[in-house]
């Protein structure tokens, strides 16, 4: 069964969310809630996956080959994901192995609509 759009939209914006909240924890000892910092860049991302034109076709951001964040927020989600990405797996294990599955999931479908 295919998800929608909205559904991709709201699993994206929740696993990056859970992400920026685990980096926040760790780097900036936020507890609680974000440091602003880290508040800006969620909202930001937030923003990004609500109004991404190639989000019924593409996986996640983190896969995706257009970059439409601003090169200084592109680099800072970038540390997000490379600290906090390893450590899902520890945090929220069940949400970290869907996010990978899924995404094998779609990247070969996208594959196969690619040599179609």
């Amino acid at each position: 069964m295919r998800k929608s759009v909205q559904d991709k939209r709201e699993r994206e914006k929740r696993l990056v969310s859970q992400m920026i909240a685990l980096y926040c924890q760790k780097k900036h000892g936020s507890e609680g809630g974000l440091c602003p910092e880290c508040a800006e860049l969620s909202h930001y991302a937030a923003e990004r996956s609500e109004h991404c034109p190639f989000m019924e076709t593409k996986t996640f951001c983190s896969n995706c080959k257009v970059h439409c964040y601003k090169p200084e927020m592109r680099e800072k989600i970038r540390q997000v994901m490379r600290f906090a990405g390893p450590r899902m797996i520890f945090h929220h294990p069940i949400v970290a192995v869907r996010h990978v599955l899924e995404s094998k999931k779609e990247k070969k479908e996208m594959e196969k609509r690619d040599d179609s």
